[in-house]
């Protein structure tokens, strides 16, 4: 179950304050097909099921739905307090989106609720472990609050125009029913509480609970039991390390990224976000994913060090390597502050060496005396058998006399070539720790050229 987060326009909301914040959605990738066998594993997921078939009025129609759901006819699946969303796919391509709304607990029913969990550790436990034992859910019906819906609770609205549960609403529930078969946290951000924040308020209620019963116990005289901190002494730990539990299997290899979903549905995009831009980010993160997956199963990462995080101008020069369409690089020139032509120039230097290339392309610095010297050294110990060239030095650049060529420093001690091209210092290839070796890649006929003014 692959799972993102963002936010998703939804002209559809009945009221405003009832937008959840971004930390309230979550976004599931789209599920595989899957064939034979029951849709549901656990209890609760089939009690989500027997709710859509008690709710929809044509049971033919939750029958082709659950046809689709097993062709992996529905896509991402966004859940959100109140309502899920997701486009379906007919057989003939055509693509609907759909939600289904289900009722939020509102502030009294939470409470409750929070407090009924907070009074009892099995509880607790359960939710820690994501299990949702039929106890909890008695214990909560029996406080008067609905955790799993009933008949007529999930009720479904479709871009085909059905008024009921139609076959694309009847395959996202069924593609729900899976997803709540993995995680019960699922029905509790339907319901309105999303699994952080869930959390946090119980372990705020029964700190709360225990100061209290500790403040009692002190005002009374009697001797208050002693609170165990979290955690266990170490030497506890390392006591235990034969009996604990091995670590799970670190997952498989991707041989190469998945699809990225198709955007659509029939609602138009909220102004200035283009749809072709998505789906390019998507891809990319897609990619990335797979990367830093390969990168964590190679042998010898965990002493690799760590990367320096990307500054957004850096990034869109590294999405612009890729190529996209006129209209997205236009973009990432204008959010990264730079013209077309400046990005090319900047893709180049990214294809050469990455962040620290366009450093060296975009930066101007002047070195440490202790970092002069040493690259003032290297520059002497030029091949005897090779004349050195003659260089005109400006901070970290040394431009070659008689030829269009020039050496640049970098922070990290390398040399980089650059040649001048219509007027203009352009990125010429890797970096090298030798300057001959740096100077050797602009052999090649831009010595022998006139240097420009």
């Amino acid at each position: 179950m692959t799972e993102t987060t963002g936010t998703w326009e939804d002209p559809g909301r009945r009221e405003d304050k009832d937008r959840p914040a971004p930390a309230r959605e979550r976004t599931f990738a789209a599920l595989p097909p899957v064939s034979g066998g029951a849709f549901a594993r656990t209890w609760w997921g089939l009690a989500w099921l027997k709710a859509l078939a008690d709710s929809a009025l044509d049971g033919q129609q939750v029958k082709q739905g659950r046809r689709h759901a097993r062709a992996g006819a529905v896509g991402a699946v966004s859940v959100r307090p109140g309502r899920i969303t997701a486009v379906v796919q007919d057989r003939d391509g055509t693509r609907h989106r759909c939600d289904v709304l289900l009722q939020e607990l509102d502030g009294a029913d939470w409470d409750r609720f929070l407090d009924l969990v907070a009074d009892r550790a099995g509880h607790i436990a359960a939710l820690l472990d994501h299990d949702m034992p039929p106890h909890l859910v008695e214990d909560a019906a029996a406080a008067g609050i609905a955790l799993l819906p009933g008949i007529g609770d999930l009720e479904a609205e479709c871009g085909c125009g059905a008024w009921d549960h139609c076959a694309h609403t009847a395959a996202l529930c069924h593609q729900v029913a899976r997803l709540l078969d993995e995680d019960p946290f699922v029905l509790l951000l339907m319901r309105g509480r999303g699994e952080r924040e869930l959390l946090e308020d119980l372990q705020a209620r029964t700190t709360s609970r225990a100061r209290e019963a500790a403040e009692e116990c002190a005002s009374s005289g009697q001797a208050a039991e002693p609170v165990e901190a979290d955690g266990i002494p170490a030497a506890e730990a390392y006591a235990a390390r034969d009996i604990l539990p091995p670590l799970p299997a670190p997952p498989p290899y991707v041989d190469e990224p998945g699809a990225a979903p198709a955007l659509g549905g029939g609602t138009d995009p909220a102004p200035g976000v283009e749809v072709a831009a998505l789906e390019f980010l998507i891809s990319d993160t897609a990619a990335r994913a797979q990367r830093l997956l390969a990168d964590a199963l190679s042998p010898g990462h965990a002493d690799t060090p760590p990367q320096a995080p990307l500054t957004c101008a850096q990034d869109a020069v590294r999405l612009a390597t890729a190529g996209p369409e006129p209209r997205i690089a236009a973009r990432l020139a204008a959010g990264s502050g730079r013209t077309a032509k400046g990005l090319a120039l900047a893709v180049r230097a990214w294809e050469y060496g990455g962040a620290p290339a366009l450093a060296v392309l975009e930066e101007e610095w002047t070195p440490e005396p202790a970092a002069l010297a040493r690259a003032t050294a290297q520059l002497a110990a030029w091949d005897e058998d090779e004349p050195p060239p003659r260089l005109r030095h400006d901070r970290n650049r040394w431009t070659v006399i008689g030829a269009d060529a020039q050496l640049r420093y970098g922070r990290d001690g390398r040399w980089w070539p650059y040649r001048r091209e219509r007027g203009q210092w352009t990125p010429a290839g890797p970096a090298a720790e030798d300057p001959a070796a740096a100077l050797a890649a602009l052999r090649g006929g831009t010595e022998d050229s006139a240097a420009s003014p």
